[in-house]
């Protein structure tokens, strides 16, 4: 059955409170509800952090006795599975609602339209449409459940001629002050912040999201840092590992006696077969595994040169600064490209100003 425009209407205002969650839902999705009931809306709800309350049961509490016979209209279909909540569509059943609207099916094997077909066999009407706005909301967590990789940012600031950083390594800073505050942005809604040991020692950045705006209930929920080191050899002293707990070491020829000396200081050591390489692909699956729905590349040319190289990329986002820094400086990434037919590719999907850097948005094709 087609969507009315009223429906698409309730569902984008239900999309929209979805985007309350953005920096804190993870590893969940991001999900939103609205109750309406002869017209008017009786509940809203959010999902807004794992284990706390989803989105349907929010605004079946805000809405109480109205929702007998209301109409649910969500951005994500209704979870069926018992987890740390019970299963949404049992709540709807339970209240009496008698019709759902959901922008999207949710990809989770263990739901995958079951949420749906619960609805269905307790005698409620069910539409499910498949909105590019819901997709674009959660692109992560659906490209995690579908393909068991986190969406891949690759974050860069360069001068006007495609360079990253003098030839010393110096690149502080080539941005300007309202493109390092976006990047707070890209950092709140990521899992994950994977940066290059080059980085940290030349650097030595935190990585850390500061903006209060991104804060929940006065708390910043902070992404993972991951350190890309071949050898964990870095000092233990660095702004990265301030706080251990929620830092990360990549290493792929890590000895046991380093290894161990880190984990004593709290840090996490994932590695993939002893003496061989990172495997980067190896590096992704693995914080797929762990929740990870959105990750952001803050690292050297030499690090992003692997990702796009290997192909483990989904978005590339520029900030070109009005500044050349000339022939000798290092450029955007370490490429082995010898001939134009092997140039690799994107599509830029969004350009606008950054103060006065413009911030360019690419994806693969």
């Amino acid at each position: 059955m087609p969507l009315s425009e009223v429906d698409k209407a309730y569902l984008a205002a239900a999309i929209d409170i979805a985007r309350q969650g953005l920096y804190t839902t993870s590893p969940n999705p991001r999900v939103g509800c609205l109750l309406v009931k002869d017209g008017h809306v009786i509940g809203r709800g959010a999902h807004m952090r794992a284990g706390g309350p989803h989105a349907e049961v929010v605004a079946l509490h805000e809405a109480g006795e109205q929702a007998q016979g209301a109409c649910a209209y969500v951005s994500l279909e209704p979870c069926c599975a018992h987890g740390r909540t019970g299963p949404c569509a049992e709540a709807l059943i339970e209240a009496g609602i008698k019709r759902v609207v959901s922008a999207l099916v949710d990809p989770d094997p263990r739901m995958k339209g079951r949420g749906l077909k619960r609805l269905r066999e307790a005698g409620v009407s069910v539409v499910s449409a498949r909105l590019a706005a819901a997709m674009h909301l959660n692109q992560g967590y659906l490209h995690r459940m579908q393909q068991g990789l986190p969406w891949v940012r690759l974050k860069m600031a360069l001068s006007m001629d495609g360079k990253s950083a003098m030839a010393s390594g110096e690149s502080q800073w080539i941005s300007g002050e309202s493109s390092r505050k976006d990047v707070q942005y890209w950092r709140a809604r990521s899992c994950a912040l994977i940066t290059g040991a080059g980085t940290v020692r030349r650097d030595n950045p935190r990585l850390t999201v500061r903006d209060a705006r991104y804060a929940l209930s006065g708390a910043i929920r902070q992404p993972l840092r991951v350190v890309v080191s071949s050898k964990g050899e870095l000092a233990p002293d660095a702004l990265v590992f301030e706080n251990p707990a929620n830092s990360l070491i990549a290493a792929g020829a890590i000895d046991d006696t380093t290894a161990a000396t880190w984990q004593s200081r709290g840090v996490e050591i994932l590695r993939t077969e002893h003496g061989q390489a990172l495997d980067l692909t190896s590096l992704l699956k693995k914080l797929a595994k762990r929740g990870c729905n959105e990750v952001l590349v803050e690292a050297g040319a030499t690090l992003t040169g692997r990702f796009i190289e290997a192909g483990l990329w989904n978005e590339v986002i520029l900030y070109l600064a009005p500044m050349f820094l000339g022939s000798s400086a290092r450029g955007f990434a370490d490429l082995p490209i010898e001939r134009m037919s092997a140039a690799i590719r994107g599509h830029v999907v969004d350009a606008r100003m950054s103060g006065q850097d413009v911030r360019v948005t690419l994806k693969r094709p």
